[in-house]
């Protein structure tokens, strides 16, 4: 068998480039281990490095061998029990070969561990919020961005060697000598011409006259020579320029229940789905805003660490919070300058009559300056009052609004990239 070896030289990052080879190749099952890590760990230890086991059935590699190829014979074994056509009964106990597990092994045969490695916190969140995105994303005015692109605007005589613009620079150069130069050129032509009738003429040619016109068309073509093919008048560089550029400015309001109804494990699992939103944001948008709002019978702007971690309990008000995320964003978030989300998790347990004003809020005064609003019930009993009116303002903003039901910890990433899937005409 022959063994072919890729000797290419490699950059001293080889190492990085093979193994981002080897993720890709095995990209289902570090995302099966990944969304099975999810579900499994606890909040703070989520989005840790990972281990990743590979059967061996799905490591084998391409070979390359020599064929058969020409006449050849062969000589087989004959025996006394079988003959053609026979059908052999499968022996009892398994027979020989490679383990089919880890560690496993056959009866007559050495057996091979499944393949298992780790991936790093990086790869592990990248393949946790691989295809995911904020829905409905758009380009904002311009006023207070950050973002600029650099552009050409032109051609410029001075900049690095780098911007150097080679064709523009011999096109200048090309136009200076003719300029230059086209005088010369227009008497040297008059001379060869007066000196060609001198040479046909049937008269008798002045020799002199002769000798003096070659002379000075030697003079001019000396001249010429002497003009250079290239200065540093026509080098040329590119002028590259900043714009400013539209910018996906974007805000997410965390609206949280802390109210009584909501037990300690539904609040760890709110917890969670608001901690793999956070990260998710971190890194995936570079310039965005997060507004976190906790709310019982009243509601409360805080910071990351109070809406993870405080213990504030109280009544059941979803108004309030409703009311809340529709003040700030009038007061701080122009819809017309940023695309604003809102995430909203509870267990569905509201005070009566309350709901229905939550419809009213949410439909005549948020649902319209909101590009995408989604609403995590987290509850295994059946769906609750303030989920049932939310279903009218699901169906009204069908584009906009999206609701899932939370029931048990395992339900938490699966409901997560079904709210932040990446749509196929996006």
């Amino acid at each position: 068998m022959s063994m072919i070896i890729d000797r290419r030289l490699n950059g001293k990052n080889k190492s990085t480039v093979n193994r981002q080879r080897f993720l890709e190749r095995y990209k289902k099952h570090i995302k099966k281990a990944v969304s099975d890590a999810v579900n499994k760990r606890s909040i703070t230890d989520v989005v840790s490095g990972s281990e990743v086991t590979i059967p061996n059935k799905d490591l084998s590699e391409p070979t390359f061998r020599h064929g058969q190829g020409g006449h050849y014979k062969q000589v087989h074994p004959g025996n006394k029990e079988f003959t053609a056509g026979d059908r052999i009964k499968r022996p009892s106990g398994g027979g020989g070969g490679s383990g089919s597990g880890k560690g496993q092994a056959g009866n007559s045969g050495d057996g091979m561990d499944e393949f298992s490695f780790q991936i790093n916190h990086d790869e592990f969140l990248e393949h946790m919020f691989d295809n995911l995105e904020l829905p409905n994303l758009e380009r904002k005015q311009l006023e207070d961005m950050m973002d600029f692109k650099i552009r050409q605007a032109g051609y410029t005589t001075a900049g690095s060697p780098d911007r150097l613009n080679i064709i523009r620079s011999l096109k200048s150069a090309h136009a200076r000598r003719i300029a230059l130069s086209g005088g010369n050129r227009r008497e040297i032509r008059a001379l060869k011409k007066e000196l060609r009738e001198m040479e046909v003429s049937p008269e008798i040619t002045d020799q002199e006259k002769v000798l003096a016109l070659k002379e000075r068309i030697r003079e001019l073509n000396e001249k010429l020579k002497k003009l250079p093919f290239i200065d540093d008048f026509d080098l040329k560089y590119n002028n590259m320029v900043k714009v400013p550029s539209p910018s996906n400015k974007a805000v997410i309001f965390c609206v949280m229940d802390v109210s009584g109804s909501m037990t300690q494990d539904i609040k760890d699992m709110a917890k969670r789905f608001f901690i793999l939103l956070y990260l998710f944001l971190q890194r995936n948008y570079k310039e965005i805003e997060v507004v976190f709002i906790r709310h019982h019978t009243a509601a409360k702007e805080v910071d990351e660490d109070d809406f993870f971690y405080s213990r504030e309990t109280g009544g059941t008000i979803v108004s309030s919070a409703l009311e809340m995320t529709r003040d700030v964003i009038n007061k701080r978030f122009n819809p017309a300058d940023w695309n604003i989300y809102v995430a909203q998790a509870s267990d569905g347990d509201n005070w009566e009559g309350d709901s229905s004003v939550c419809t009213k809020i949410l439909s005549e005064e948020i649902m319209q300056k909101v590009q995408y609003y989604c609403y995590v019930e987290i509850t295994d009993r059946a769906h609750q009052n303030l989920w049932r009116e939310y279903e009218g303002i699901a169906g009204k903003f069908p584009d906009h609004f999206a609701m899932q039901q939370i029931k048990a910890p395992s339900d938490i990433y699966p409901v997560f990239r079904k709210l932040f899937e990446k749509k196929e005409n996006a």
